[in-house]
């Protein structure tokens, strides 16, 4: 059975810094790409952020010099660091993992208000 569990979500002031983390189990982590999504309230969800089996990434525009993307093969876990963050970054946040298919979190809510 394929797991995906986010942690870390939470509010933060504009300006302020959280770390996402998303443990996966049920997968061989180090054949999978893997990357955090968003959604807020009233949008589609959307690509934050990538990281190919690889280790080759990808940000979306609004993230590029803000977030980081890593992974952890030793742990099975993909990290997102969020710094400088903006009330525009509000969102669920979702791990997601894929290979033939796609496997997705629970989501975690992040909120960056003042």
């Amino acid at each position: 059975q394929v797991q995906l569990v986010e942690s870390g979500g939470g509010l933060v002031q504009p300006g302020g810094s959280l770390r996402l983390s998303c443990a996966a189990s049920g997968i061989i982590f180090s054949s999978y790409d893997m990357g955090w999504y968003r959604q807020a309230p009233g949008k589609q969800r959307e690509l934050v952020a990538s990281i190919t089996s690889g280790g080759t990434t990808n940000y979306a525009d609004s993230v590029k010099g803000r977030f980081t993307i890593s992974r952890d093969a030793a742990k099975n876990a993909v990290y997102l660091q969020m710094n400088s963050l903006k009330p525009e970054d509000t969102a669920v946040y979702y791990c997601n993992a894929h290979r033939f298919r796609a496997y997705w979190g629970q989501g975690t809510q992040v909120t960056v208000s003042s």
